[in-house]
């Protein structure tokens, strides 16, 4: 008999310190045959039918308005109610959605959803592994599995590890054991990426644990560390078919992670903006890749903090590239202008309005292009992009709050990234693609809603005592849901 599996979701990474409100029309919203892209397997089981229903995604940013998740919501579930009823449903979200004037939103997904489908439908989820997962999301999910690299290279295959072990439950009927543990730590993605120690380490046990009799799949949840939520911390979860063997799985993961907690480390250099803008103009490469930390976008940062560019510009760097600064008004002005003219406009600080103030420059239009919208596989409006000469940085300026994680970002623009001295990008940890061709890295620690200084943020929310907030703490792995 086909057994029938229902795909939503609502995926989005938000820092509840960011002044920026994410709005309805900075979400992707795919639905039904729109969603066929994002899921090869759909026809890979014969005895599985797989319904795309609708997954809404965003960017990462400040908190989402409250009305455009309810909305959103209320879409998912009335779909979900129209078109059951279901064996299973495969949430695919992000984990760490913050929207304004509540707390735990994918707690309120889950359990809604849960409502509507009924307590012998079979739900799983896929995060990132900065998600943020609480008692709530746990009691109403029976599988949740979550990325295993950062930078996040494994996508792809986490959506297919839990779409695997739900078609698996789903045939025989079975709800899986489970065991989830918070783990009281709150560090940043640039500290705990999976490409060095401790965190390569602590991942590689993984395979060890899944050898186990009884475990099926183990997953560990950094967390994402710029929401003031009290789920804002790390996780261990262990599913299986034996709720010893997944206690223990679990109970040892997380006494793994606690003993390595004030290892976690940056992979680069650090410093502030103007520590590491002399270093690398005082290194020997021929080009050094800065990342803007504080206000990635990436990782929630509204994106159009001047702070490091101005000191660029300041300092008269004699070869740049920046990128980016978000700033419609700005780019028309480029495109008005036409490439060759020399203009003045204000740039940035119109967004973030608290750790930035808008910047004004004259230069020359170097580039006007438009491209798609592309986030994260789905592809979106058209987006405007210019570059503008200033001294000697080539300022990128885009419509909306753009990414760029790929050499091809800049070439596309008629930029060689690699033909200047310092490449500055609104980022965290670089991606893979600039790794691969960055000749040297620093990190720079500066301002933003995504600051790498926490205590400096303010968390006044967060479950206490929690690491490194609480420095001397103790504690002892102990499962909450199970």
């Amino acid at each position: 008999m086909t057994k029938r599996i229902a795909i939503v979701g609502m995926a989005i990474e938000c820092s509840s310190f960011s002044v920026w409100t994410t709005q309805l029309e900075n979400f992707i919203v795919l639905r039904g045959e729109e969603m066929e892209d994002r899921y090869p397997f759909l026809n890979d089981y014969e005895d599985i039918e797989f319904v795309p229903l609708i997954r809404a995604r965003s960017l990462p940013g400040g908190p989402v308005a409250y009305n455009v998740f309810q909305g959103i919501k209320a879409e998912m579930l009335a779909l979900l109610e129209e078109n059951g009823p279901w064996d299973g449903v495969y949430h695919d979200m992000h984990g760490a959605m913050n929207v304004r004037d509540m707390d735990d939103a994918e707690g309120e997904w889950m359990q809604d959803a849960r409502k509507v489908v009924g307590p012998d439908c079979i739900m799983a989820a896929s995060y990132d592994l900065h998600g943020n997962v609480s008692a709530r999301i746990m009691e109403n999910l029976d599988i949740l599995s979550g990325y295993r690299t950062a930078p996040h290279i494994d996508g792809d295959e986490t959506r297919l590890r839990t779409i695997s072990l739900l078609v698996e439950s789903v045939r025989e009927g079975y709800h899986p054991k489970k065991a989830f543990i918070p783990v009281p730590i709150a560090l940043p993605g640039e500290r705990t990426s999976t490409e060095w120690e401790p965190g390569m380490s602590l991942y590689a046990k993984i395979p060890d644990v899944l050898a186990r009799e009884g475990v099926t799949d183990v997953t560990i949840q950094i967390g994402y560390a710029w929401a003031d939520e009290p789920r804002t911390h790390g996780a261990i979860i262990a599913l299986g078919t034996d709720q010893e063997a997944v206690n223990q799985a679990a109970k040892d993961l997380a006494q793994a992670f606690w003993d390595v907690r004030a290892e976690f480390d940056f992979g680069v250099p650090v410093g502030s903006s103007d520590e590491v803008i002399e270093q690398a103009l005082a290194s020997p490469e021929s080009t050094v890749f800065i990342s803007d930390s504080g206000d990635n976008p990436t990782a929630g940062g509204v994106g159009d903090v001047t702070y490091t560019l101005k000191r660029l510009i300041e300092r008269d760097v004699p070869s740049a590239v920046y990128a980016s600064i978000p700033d419609k008004a700005a780019v028309e002005a480029c495109f008005e202008a036409g490439v060759g003219a020399e203009i003045t406009v204000t740039i940035g600080g119109k967004l973030d309005t608290v750790y930035s103030e808008p910047l004004t420059v004259t230069g020359t239009v170097l580039a006007t292009e438009t491209f798609a919208r592309e986030e994260y596989g789905h592809v979106g409006p058209a987006n405007k992009q210019a570059v503008l000469q200033v001294g000697g940085v080539k300022i990128i300026l885009t419509e909306v709050r753009t990414p760029f994680h790929f050499i091809k970002n800049f070439q596309r623009l008629g930029i060689e990234p690699l033909e200047h001295k310092l490449v500055v990008i609104k980022i965290g940890y670089l991606e893979p693609d600039l790794k691969k061709n960055a000749p040297k890295a620093f990190l720079a620690l500066s301002p933003g809603a995504v600051n790498q200084d926490l205590p400096k943020l303010g968390h006044k929310r967060i479950e206490r005592p929690m690491f490194p907030f609480d420095a001397d703490m103790t504690w002892v792995p102990e499962v909450v849901v199970s």
